[in-house]
């Protein structure tokens, strides 16, 4: 069975029909909280969705890198970019640390 995602419709259709609110509030909901993330993320360094994880502002150092075509050796720049870290209570539901995995 192939895994499908939600597209933004049906994700806003979901949640308005949970919450009973109107698409319209809905979409509002998650247009909000997108822009609330990347301007804290931006301005914080980090921006914590309670209960899902958080949204981290990161340095990556310069380094080496390969052409996979040629072979050859490349400089990479450093770049600030952007890392969302998933909540452990979240991990631990979607995929349970199995108990003989946790003894050794």
């Amino acid at each position: 069975m192939a895994a499908t995602t939600l597209t933004k419709t049906q994700l806003v259709a979901l949640m308005a029909e949970k919450i009973e609110i109107t698409k319209k509030q809905a979409a509002s909901f998650f247009d909000t909280l997108a822009d609330l993330a990347v301007t804290q993320a931006k301005k914080n360094g980090v921006f914590v969705v309670p209960g899902l994880g958080r949204l981290k502002k990161v340095q990556r150092a310069a380094r080496t890198g390969r052409n996979p075509q040629t072979g050859e050796a490349i400089k990479i720049k450093a770049k600030t970019t952007a890392k969302f870290y998933v909540a452990k209570a979240v991990k631990d539901a979607i995929a349970p640390v199995k108990a003989a995995a946790a003894k050794k």
